[in-house]
């Protein structure tokens, strides 16, 4: 499988404790590769209408975020494709603006919903302010950068 262009998003509030897990672990991730050819590394905060475009320009999305899961904090899962659209059909609640699943909506109604899509979803322990993520939330970054270049080599993007 060979994909042309990914968006790796990150979402959250970095104020907020571990519910910026998600843009953490991008930023972490970005500076570790640096630049790479057809990977796009962006900090979607907490989501707005304009994430829209970056990601109708994208044939994979790989998004990483806080997910209440009703499982440890810390825990780690991976949403891929239809997985992740039914994961995110039924947390509508959402703090941000505009949720991931309206973002995901407005491209499936557009016809540019990225084919190979993966959540990388974090259980959160604090979401209180501050910047630093939990001690429980914290090992669970290096396991999703390492996902994510798993999932980036598999697409084809990163040399094996």
């Amino acid at each position: 499988m060979s994909i042309e262009s990914v968006l790796v998003l990150g979402i959250g509030n970095t104020l907020l404790s571990d519910e910026g897990i998600g843009v953490h672990l991008v930023n972490r991730l970005q500076q570790r590769l640096g630049a790479v050819p057809g990977i796009e590394f962006l900090d979607g905060g907490t989501l707005s209408f304009t994430l829209a475009e970056p990601i109708a320009r994208a044939n994979g999305l790989i998004v990483a975020d806080a997910a209440r899961m009703g499982e440890r904090p810390g825990t780690l899962r991976l949403f891929h494709n239809q997985a992740m659209d039914r994961y995110l059909q039924g947390n509508r609640a959402s703090v941000h603006e505009v949720s991931l699943g309206d973002l995901l909506d407005i491209a499936r109604l557009s016809d540019t919903l990225p084919k190979y899509r993966c959540l990388v979803g974090i259980e959160p322990d604090n979401l209180d302010w501050g910047e630093a993520l939990s001690e429980a939330v914290e090992p669970a970054v290096e396991k999703g950068i390492a996902e994510i270049i798993s999932l980036l080599k598999s697409w084809g993007l990163l040399s094996r």
